[in-house]
């Protein structure tokens, strides 16, 4: 399969850990490498591009870093002006149907910080559910997310290997080694437009 990645991070120069797992991928076959506030820094989508990029992959990730529960503000630009009633959901809007998507996001904090009894009172998956709803309506399955936790603490050699685990599972879902719908998250029930048979 085909992955696009999507990568925002206002401040990649400031980054760790983002820059380290851009890094595992960078020069993979097969796997495009987008970064949204390269491209558009003035926030101005291109939306005829960006609905060709989707359309020409089959795996989308949305990679960046988990900004007060949610992404930074690029990723939601382009989903308000990308995916369009009539094109990605809605009648009509069967453009995405049968694709996958997923996150790859850090965060400052650490695992235990994201459970009902944590700091923050709600798992990833539980904050991540606009995501979720975003591929049920577009017709997506939405994949468990890939999280590295509180990658700034960790040592040189713990992140790389924590980068090297998003590279493998990146690269399974490119060859197939590795079924994305053996991936769904949590309680995550396919759309009723999702074509039956996918696994390409």
């Amino acid at each position: 399969m085909k992955l696009l990645v999507l990568h925002a991070h206002p401040r990649l120069s400031t980054s760790v850990v983002q820059r380290a797992m851009l890094h595992a991928l960078s020069g993979l076959e097969g796997v495009s490498l987008v970064d949204l506030y390269a491209e558009y820094p003035a926030m101005d989508i291109d939306v005829a591009r960006e609905k060709q990029r989707l359309i020409d992959h089959d795996v989308i990730i949305l990679q960046h870093p988990f900004y007060w529960y949610s992404s930074p503000a690029i990723i939601k630009e382009w989903q308000d002006l990308v995916l369009e009633n009539g094109w990605a959901y809605g009648p009509g809007g069967t453009k995405l149907a049968g694709r996958f998507l997923m996150q790859a996001i850090s965060t400052g904090g650490p695992e235990q910080a994201y459970h009902t009894q944590g700091r923050n009172r709600f798992a990833i998956t539980e904050l991540l559910a606009p995501f979720n709803q975003t591929a049920y309506l577009c017709s997506m399955a939405y994949l468990a997310p890939f999280v590295i936790h509180a990658g700034r603490r960790m040592s040189a050699p713990e992140l790389s290997t924590a980068a090297e685990r998003y590279r493998d599972l990146v690269v399974g879902l490119r060859d197939g080694t590795i079924n994305p719908l053996s991936r769904l998250a949590p309680g995550y029930k396919l759309p009723p437009h999702f074509p039956e048979g996918i696994v390409r």
